[in-house]
């Protein structure tokens, strides 16, 4: 339409969606897939550094390189395709060639990749496997490679997308240190529905790699925590009944607050990161619609027993966390109440021994008047007698007598000009 103007982002969203698709594979054939992740706060990594070790490895091949920006490329790599995503805290190669090795999982199929350009990467390697896709054969065919090719007390295995496929795994790393992953297909099975096989088992093994490292935080944190618990508990106890004095245990208290806090803020982003891998794998694991082979646990039934108990113990971790920190913030709430409560007592004992002070002032003030009136009146009584002696005397009016008549009118007059000059100041 003429005059109507897009979003910025309206094309760039709308190609998000088809940004990364599947792969198409034909059986035989194998995957050789890494994800490689920096060892500590990925998440805010040179995501430049991750280009640069992409285009080294595509200048090798002549491949062309990716945009600036791109978050994902797919081509060719000689006579291997590459598919390279790049994710929050990760970033994942998979090589994909025809035909299989006669010797299963040998180490040397990752040979693909050039072992100085592995050496080169900006991070460690989280997961890596090979995966190995044929046709379908007998079941006592199959039977006997999953018998050779895995662990049997670990082995998982599954048809899968209404049975065009068997999907098995250990989830162990091998020899070589990778994980074993076999993919069998029905013959005429799409070659669309086989890349989206290989391309949910990366994800899964990925995903089931990055959400264990929420438990490794846990196992870090588990003796911090213990000994915070302890302590938050000896101080709460304190305060019914204990010797502390307030001020002190308060202090405590924030700081245990302040180091649970830190801790929080510190495994937030591990916590939260982790739920939602663990999101990822259960939903991966959904879309390929298990069924039972040969009586064998599918990857639901191994994930249930083996995976879904360490998250769980992430997420009781991450409650602890929160409810010891509210304990914490409501204890130190209490205690500030309480030491309020002590100060207003302490203050109003100090107002009353002020009020005591000030009456104890009050009346040393009033006797101090008092001899202040009998003292100015001596004197002024003298002053009096020496100027009234002419006029007394002719009268016939002595001096005891002159001073009996004169002493009370002049006390009267010291005490109405002191006590004027009171009302003045006050």
């Amino acid at each position: 339409m003429s005059g109507l103007t897009d979003h910025p982002l309206r094309y760039g969203l709308a190609n998000e969606l088809h940004a990364r698709p599947f792969p198409s594979l034909d059986a035989p054939c194998f995957a050789a897939y890494l994800a490689i992740k920096e060892p500590s706060d990925a998440a805010s990594r040179d995501r430049g550094r991750d280009r640069a070790h992409l285009i080294a490895l595509l200048d090798r091949f002549g491949a062309q390189h990716p945009k600036p920006d791109a978050t994902h490329w797919f081509g060719s790599l000689g006579k291997y395709d590459l598919k390279w995503e790049s994710h929050t805290e990760f970033v994942t190669y998979t090589i994909f060639g025809t035909g299989v090795a006669d010797r299963p999982f040998d180490p040397d199929t990752f040979g693909v990749y050039p072992a100085d350009w592995l050496a080169e990467a900006p991070g460690a390697r989280i997961t890596s496997a090979l995966i190995r896709v044929e046709e379908m054969a007998e079941v006592e065919a199959m039977r006997a490679k999953l018998a050779d090719w895995f662990v049997p007390e670990s082995l998982a295995a599954a048809r899968v997308l209404d049975d065009t496929a068997l999907v098995a795994t250990d989830f162990r790393i091998d020899t070589g240190g990778h994980m074993r992953m076999a993919v069998f297909t029905r013959p005429g099975t799409g070659s669309r529905r086989i890349g989206r096989v290989v391309q949910r088992l990366c994800e899964i093994e990925t995903y089931k790699a990055m959400s264990m490292l929420g438990l490794a935080r846990v196992r870090e944190l588990g003796a911090r925590m213990g000994a915070l618990d302890r302590e938050l508990t000896t101080l709460m106890s304190d305060m019914t009944g204990g010797t502390a004095r307030p001020d002190e245990t308060l202090k405590a208290l924030l700081q245990i607050s302040a180091e649970l806090e830190t801790i929080l803020a510190t495994t937030s982003f591990r916590f939260g990161a982790t739920g939602a891998y663990e999101a990822l794998v259960n939903q991966r694991i959904e879309v390929l619609r298990e069924a039972h082979f040969e009586g064998r646990q599918t990857l639901r039934e191994f994930m249930t027993r083996r995976f879904d108990p360490a998250m769980r113990t992430v997420k009781s971790t991450e409650k602890r966390l929160h409810e010891m920190s509210e304990r914490a913030i409501r204890a130190g709430n209490l205690l500030r109440t309480r030491v309020d409560v002590d100060r207003s007592a302490q203050n109003q004992q100090l107002l009353e021994s002020m009020d005591r002070r000030a009456d104890l002032q009050l009346r040393l003030q009033r006797t101090v008047e008092g001899l202040s009136v009998v003292a100015i009146s001596y004197y002024a009584v003298g002053l009096a007698l020496y100027m009234l002696a002419p006029a007394l005397e002719p009268v016939g009016i002595g001096k005891a007598l002159g001073t009996a008549i004169v002493t009370p009118l002049v006390v009267l007059l010291v005490w109405l000009a002191l006590r004027r000059i009171r009302r003045a100041v006050e």
